[in-house]
């Protein structure tokens, strides 16, 4: 697969009022987060280059970041997001340029890997929009708005998705553009338009770094790999 076949958007606008500090300069074992992140798209082949959507005014903090790392070798563009993540993904989709299919991936899930995006933009290329994903492990309970119970979904049936999530670029375009409402995830645009979405199976430790209680568990795993080089 060529590697300009697929550019990669990788979304860290966030405000991270959870964590306390910007998450995407958290300190996983003395690095960034964001590097992390960064580091992988670098490293996976399907990927020719990459747009990093930050805080407004914070664009050229960013690409130093990702310079002084050694992570800016396929960064495109470092642009800034809107106050919603709709907003974030239209600037970044812009600013993608010219590629068949753009994997879209939420920058604080810094514990992706080259071949699981590899697998991700392998399964858009061969059933044309996926996502990674894992099978649920818990028991789902839908409950009401006085929080009585009023089902359980078939486990079986249910997937916990993650990205990055990878989409025929022109066509995501086009899908973002005609979007309503807010989404939590950018499958959500194409389900709406009856557009079909495949799930390849992901890993359970491709996590969001989301609260302060997420870090030890990253940098566990981080740990880990690390020992296993």
């Amino acid at each position: 697969m060529k590697r300009s076949f697929c550019c990669a958007m990788l979304l860290a606008a966030g405000k991270s009022t959870r964590m306390g500090m910007p998450k995407q300069e958290i300190p996983l074992l003395g690095v960034p987060a964001l590097i992390y992140t960064l580091r992988a798209f670098e490293q996976a082949e399907s990927v020719g280059r990459t747009v990093l959507v930050c805080p407004a005014g914070q664009e050229e903090h960013f690409r130093r970041l990702a310079e002084k790392w050694n992570c800016a070798g396929k960064l495109e563009a470092v642009v800034a997001g809107g106050e919603t993540r709709q907003q974030s993904a239209a600037a970044g989709a812009a600013s993608a340029g010219n590629c068949h299919l753009l994997a879209v991936h939420d920058g604080a899930r810094v514990l992706i890997t080259p071949e699981e995006i590899n697998l991700a933009v392998k399964d858009a290329a061969e059933n044309g929009a996926s996502a990674l994903a894992v099978p649920v492990k818990n028991t789902i309970k839908v409950i009401n708005s006085d929080g009585f119970v009023t089902e359980t979904p078939e486990r079986s049936s249910l997937w916990a998705v993650q990205t990055p999530q990878v989409f025929d670029a022109q066509q995501y375009r086009n899908l973002l553009a005609a979007a309503d409402g807010d989404f939590t995830d950018d499958c959500q645009i194409f389900e709406r338009a009856g557009v079909p979405v495949h799930l390849c199976r992901g890993s359970y430790a491709n996590l969001k770094l989301t609260t302060p209680e997420d870090v030890p568990t990253v940098e566990a795993i981080l740990q880990k790999r690390s020992r296993c080089k």
